[in-house]
């Protein structure tokens, strides 16, 4: 074993041991007076491994979640000061950072409204004007939902202790839920005082606590460890999802390769094969119909239970023979409206056999808008129009 790796592991260990110490007695201080020197010696990929190892260990998540708050509270200083490699502006971690600064700001302008409303909970003025900032913030959730599906997958494919990406994960969920109530109860007149402080106390701290982590653990291991062509991707994928408030100024998009790969068809969101496309189509809860843009039925779905009948007999057939006279006109206009870019989907919704049906007609057309046919929905929704509530559990 290397020096450098073996004083790694040493390091490990003191902070398995104090990570120890805190999951058993909640209390840091034992450890911290008796390791004054050891302290100022971690690095923050230390971090990665430490919380990849206690997530392995199988402790609940929320044990985890006060384990990671003290524990980096203990480390705060060595964390913030050590050198971190600086992303450029522009680039994927850049933008992020950008964003961070961006949401940062918008939590310094809550802050004096917020002392003020909390003198004067009764003010509708302040309430309206709390509510608008909380909405605001409310939009850089975007910036957790770019890592969740940009960043974290990349991450999994190439670290070995990449499950700390899970406390994260788990801390913007709370981001989340504290967001939304907080403008639901300044929206409906309908305010727990001591509920709400909470949650604005943990919209704050976790707000923070997620952007030192990134810029001070994360991001920095991240432009050590993933190639440039990869985080160029991310920055493009990022774009795509929408950044919160800050974009990058990115070149043109190359057109992606799409075609056979051998035996997988390349679609340019994933590899698949041609009998892995059947399945799919025939597994959706749903009948499709295509009507490529010289009016030939080319292609409909068989699902175990179709609510129209059809048969390969179709197949090249004009869309207008598919309809009897007295609804063909209906179906000749929804086509036309399509063509010429005045619409881009119709809904009809009707009830047979006992059961709702709702039938959409959706517009096709490739990058440069141009038209390229219709594709046609049916799904019965009776279950799905009785949903109410939530349901969050497995009940089976």
């Amino acid at each position: 074993m290397s020096e450098f790796t073996n004083t790694k592991a040493k390091r490990i260990l003191k902070l398995k041991e104090v990570s120890t110490l805190i999951l058993k007695t909640g209390n840091a201080k034992p450890f911290i007076d008796a390791n004054k020197d050891f302290i100022p010696t971690v690095i923050p990929t230390d971090f990665i491994e430490l919380f990849d190892e206690i997530i392995k260990e199988g402790h609940k998540i929320e044990d985890v979640k006060v384990l990671t708050n003290k524990v980096l509270n203990v480390f705060y200083e060595p964390i913030r000061d050590y050198t971190r490699i600086e992303p450029k502006p522009d680039s994927f971690l850049g933008v992020l950072e950008q964003n961070n600064s961006e949401m940062e700001q918008v939590l310094n302008k809550i802050r004096p409204v917020f002392k003020a409303f909390a003198k004067d909970v009764n003010n509708k003025e302040l309430a309206v004007e709390l509510a608008e900032y909380f909405k605001q913030l409310e939009v850089f959730v975007q910036h957790y939902t770019i890592k969740e599906n940009v960043l974290f997958p990349i991450i999994e494919k190439t670290w070995d202790d990449y499950r700390c990406l899970q406390i994260m994960w788990s801390f913007q969920d709370d981001i989340r839920r504290n967001l939304k109530t907080v403008i639901a109860q300044l929206t409906t007149e309908e305010l727990d005082i001591k509920q709400f402080n909470k949650c604005v106390g943990d919209i704050f701290f976790n707000m923070l606590a997620i952007k030192f982590r990134e810029e001070r653990i994360l991001f920095p291991y991240i432009l050590e460890t993933i190639t440039e062509s990869q985080l160029e991707t991310m920055n493009r994928e990022g774009f795509e999802l929408g950044y919160p408030y800050i974009q990058p100024k990115l070149n043109p998009k190359e057109t992606e390769d799409v075609g056979f790969e051998g035996s997988m068809v390349n679609l340019g969101t994933g590899k698949v094969s041609i009998e892995q496309i059947k399945l799919i189509f025939n597994h959706l809860p749903v009948d499709i119909t295509f009507v490529d843009e010289n009016n030939k039925v080319c292609y409909f779905s068989t699902p175990p239970k179709r609510i129209f009948p059809r048969t390969t007999a179709i197949i090249g057939r004009e869309v207008s023979n598919c309809h009897p006279p007295e609804s063909v006109h209906v179906v000749e206009q929804i086509v036309e409206s399509f063509r010429n870019g005045e619409k881009d989907h119709a809904d009809f919704w009707i009830k047979m056999r006992g059961e709702f049906i709702l039938i959409q007609y959706f517009a096709v057309r490739d990058e440069q808008r141009n038209f390229k046919g219709v594709i046609e929905v049916s799904q019965e929704i009776s279950g799905i129009k009785a949903l109410e509530g939530e349901k969050r559990l497995l009940d089976w």
